[in-house]
């Protein structure tokens, strides 16, 4: 029997001020508080997230949230082994928010912190709710991030293919921008798409049948800002989105079909992970699910309360971490933000697909 880790964990990367208190015992998940604070409100006005608003956000209900997560959990702090924190990648006014939240409560308790990569938490995420052993074939599909990773244990990940240009998330994003359909962008335009007939537009499905993993949207992102001047009724806008979603469905599917029939698991069967906020798109999914069946692997995608941001996934990484002895240093109050922080490190920094500058390779 191995002692049972206690985690507070604490997520602020975009637009939501998360916390959440998680137990694990002999690889046993029991989530005892998942507190989200949403800031849907603050930027409606903008049609999408404004750093600085979220950042000021989040100072103000980090705290509260932390201590709603402890009170719903009926525990002290006393009783928590550690407090894990979103430190990256993310809008770095929030991320500090989280991380300087989270250092103060370790501080404060007497006890380790664990500074957690926000996408190896999108990444565990499925093992919040079910069994899920690696090895695992992983498309994580968030906000800013579109790739497939070969998630070989914890801390252990190979980037397989990437978006060059947009992510699926922030190009359902911006077409509800495009199309003035409010914030959130990604549910608006999945609502909107389900009474729409999507094979209205022939919107371009871009490195469809070009060999590799690598996914483009930014030109499917314009074929849509060139048809939506034209569109003027609810039914014409239904169309656009209805189309458009079917594209991103077209090319998530080949592309996942391709990957998995490249993955080899070993003796375990295929299993084929999606994560991240795009994942709670029932379109998305049913795609994803035809198409890992096809290939005769299973598909395992968290509950929807798990596929946006939360801090139950950031705990679990914390968690998990800890009762792997995977500590960085003595207690992680070193630990600094960082606004790109990609898994496979390795990959970004010899080959990669996009984004550099002073921040560091994006993917």
């Amino acid at each position: 029997m191995t002692h049972a880790v206690t985690i507070l964990g604490i997520e602020t990367s975009c637009d939501e001020t998360a916390a959440a208190v998680l137990r694990l015992e002999d690889g046993k998940v029991t989530l005892l508080s998942d507190i989200i604070r949403t800031q849907l409100e603050e930027h409606a006005p903008y049609l999408g997230v404004v750093p600085e608003i979220a950042a000021r956000a989040h100072a103000e209900l980090a705290d509260a949230a932390v201590a709603a997560a402890m009170n719903a959990a009926g525990i002290s702090y006393g009783d928590l082994d550690g407090v894990a924190a979103t430190a990256g990648p993310g809008l770095i006014g929030g991320v500090l928010v989280g991380l300087m939240t989270g250092k103060a409560v370790a501080q404060a308790a007497g006890i380790a912190f664990i500074p957690v990569n926000h996408l190896e938490g999108h990444a565990l995420s499925p093992r919040l709710s079910e069994d899920c052993p690696f090895p695992y074939l992983l498309l994580l599909v968030s906000g800013g991030h579109c790739q497939f990773l070969e998630v070989r244990g914890l801390g252990d990940y190979k980037r397989l293919g990437s978006t060059i240009d947009d992510a699926v998330g922030e190009a359902f994003d911006k077409v509800a921008k495009l199309m003035g359909l409010g914030f959130p962008g990604g549910p608006a335009v999945e609502r909107l798409a389900g009474s729409g007939n999507p094979k209205a537009h022939d919107f371009p499905r871009p490195l469809l049948n070009r060999p590799g993993l690598e996914m483009s949207f930014a030109g499917l992102k314009s074929a849509v800002a060139r048809a939506a001047p034209g569109a003027e009724t609810e039914a014409a806008k239904a169309d656009i989105c209805a189309s458009f979603q079917a594209a991103i469905c077209d090319v998530l599917a080949e592309k996942s079909a391709r990957a998995l029939a490249g993955f080899d698991p070993g003796t375990e069967g295929k299993r084929f992970v999606v994560a991240g906020g795009v994942a709670a798109n029932n379109a998305v999914r049913a795609a994803l699910e035809t198409a890992a069946a096809a290939q005769g692997a299973r598909l395992i995608a968290p509950p929807l309360r798990h596929c946006t941001d939360n801090a139950a996934m950031i705990a679990l990484a914390g968690a998990e971490r800890m009762a792997a002895g995977m500590l960085d240093g003595a207690d992680g109050l070193d630990a600094g933000s960082r606004p790109r922080w990609p898994l496979d490190e390795a990959s970004a920094l010899n080959a990669p697909v996009y984004g550099g500058g002073h921040k560091g390779a994006k993917a």
